[in-house]
């Protein structure tokens, strides 16, 4: 059974480079651990694609080899750059005053990804005060090899806003919480983030997509509770002890 356009599906994979064999991305944290790409601040958790969508969307090539495949098939995708990452382009190859750089022209090297008149790039080369800014995508014009695991169709209300909300808030798995009933949904905001700058982005994005995917929803409430941390600790109460009369002292007979 193939997946339609608009299927959430669960997958894990390992993307790599076909020439050289580059891993560069994956959802597996012991593939992360074993190339060397595990961060601590990244969660490693299967992928959630929406087949033929932006909501969730992967290069053009996976995506259209994912619709293609069923629950449980384990296969290599193999991508070519007119349906991945593109080709390369000399016209974004360009060489500039390494002082354009500013306080970081002591602190790059080749092979850097840096910000330069608000567009991103990759130094080349450094010399004779200029440097050479690629302004391609990394991997403009290689053919990528994705190594996937097609975990899980999600067709029920309750999987799809678990997952949604996995893929969008920023904390463990084990601290998302969700009551769905009937045509509504409440959704608890996790302690950690209830400060976070961009809550209002990912509370937006959250009930965006669940309308979008659960159709049948009417409402969503996000419920955040917020405790007083600087109110005082009420210092634990102890019982008196009863006050103990002294009995008299009593002088025994002599004969």
């Amino acid at each position: 059974m193939t997946f339609d356009k608009g299927s959430l599906i669960l997958v894990d994979y390992t993307a790599k480079v076909k020439d050289g064999d580059e891993v560069f991305d994956t959802t597996i944290e012991a593939d992360a651990k074993k190339h060397l790409l595990h961060e601590e601040n990244v969660k490693y958790h299967p992928k959630l694609v929406s087949i033929g969508e932006t909501s969730y969307p992967v290069l053009k090539g996976f995506d259209e080899a994912l619709a293609k495949t069923s629950v449980g098939d384990k296969l290599t995708v193999e991508v070519t750059p007119d349906k991945g990452f593109g080709e390369r382009d000399s016209t974004k190859v360009r060489m500039i005053p390494i002082r354009k750089l500013g306080e970081d022209a002591e602190k790059v090297s080749v092979g850097d990804t840096i910000e330069v008149d608000n567009k991103r790039g990759i130094i080349r080369y450094i010399g004779s005060g200029r440097v050479q800014m690629d302004y391609n995508h990394r991997y403009a014009g290689k053919t990528i090899l994705f190594d996937v695991n097609v975990l899980k169709s999600l067709d029920s209300s309750n999987d799809k806003v678990d997952a949604i909300l996995k893929e969008r808030l920023p904390v463990e798995d084990t601290k998302i919480a969700f009551d769905l009933k009937d045509k509504e949904v409440s959704v608890t905001v996790p302690e950690e983030i209830l400060r976070a700058d961009g809550l209002q982005i990912m509370k937006h994005f959250i009930q965006l997509d669940i309308f979008k995917f659960v159709k049948t929803l009417e409402k969503i409430s996000f419920v955040e509770t917020h405790i007083n941390k600087q109110a005082p600790a009420k210092k634990p109460e102890t019982k008196e002890k009863p006050e103990t009369k002294e009995k008299p002292e009593t002088k025994g007979k002599t004969a």
